[in-house]
């Protein structure tokens, strides 16, 4: 069954909280997102946050990586979309255009984050032509600076960004404003509070871990520099 459309800024219905709620669960397990509220990770921006997502370790596990997949059919079909091309971000966002592409039978593209360096110094690997209806599958969204530089790529050579999906998203203001002015939708197939969420219910965090993390969610940037992070520019 397909999902209940979301746009950029709607809340999810029940169907939606619920596969999020599945999604968040899977990545636990298989340690894509790791919370650390008492031990913080640097991020390569120099920021510290109690999360760090890496949903490259999805790739090992098949029925992680099919309720991603059939996440994303479900996001199509909801929002009018089977016909649109697949466009994956180099590199980590491939194997998941790949494997819905292949479920949908639609074509599958990918954006390099830069132009090649030698032949036809391609940007976009694979056939995008004017007018082409795409959407682009990122695996995470932070800032969201690198799934909007792919939708650039794609609106320089003519073809119409319909959407972007993501697995996981921290639901930083700076990725909600940057869709906005670029104009795109996104959906996200679960979020940093549904994660905290099926975190704490499953036993795994205790109510004052639960309470550090929201802080963070409510203010990134301070809470950084309150640990001995930057502030993000």
């Amino acid at each position: 069954m397909a999902s209940t459309p979301q746009g950029p800024n709607s809340v999810p219905s029940a169907p939606q909280n619920e596969r999020a709620r599945t999604i968040a669960g899977l990545l636990l397990d298989v340690g894509a997102v790791e919370l650390r509220p008492t031990d913080p990770f640097t991020w390569s921006s120099g920021m510290v946050a109690p999360v760090y997502c890496d949903n490259r370790l999805t790739l090992s596990h098949p029925q992680v990586r099919r309720a991603i997949w059939e996440g994303f059919a479900d996001v199509l079909e909801a929002e009018g979309l089977e016909r649109v091309t697949v466009a994956g971000t180099a590199t980590a966002g491939i194997p998941h255009a790949a494997w819905l592409a292949e479920a949908v039978d639609r074509p599958m593209v990918y954006v390099r984050s830069s132009a090649k360096g030698h032949g036809k110094q391609a940007r976009i690997e694979g056939v995008v032509e004017p007018g082409d209806d795409v959407v682009v599958i990122e695996d995470l969204i932070s800032t969201g600076g690198s799934a909007l530089d792919a939708v650039a790529a794609l609106r320089d050579v003519g073809a119409t960004v319909r959407a972007v999906c993501a697995i996981f998203s921290y639901e930083l203001d700076a990725a909600a404003a940057g869709f906005r002015q670029a104009d795109v939708p996104r959906h996200v197939l679960t979020t940093f509070s549904t994660l905290i969420d099926v975190a704490h219910d499953r036993g795994d965090l205790s109510v004052d871990d639960l309470e550090a993390l929201k802080t963070w969610r409510d203010d990134p940037a301070r809470w950084s520099v309150e640990h001995g992070g930057r502030r993000p520019e």
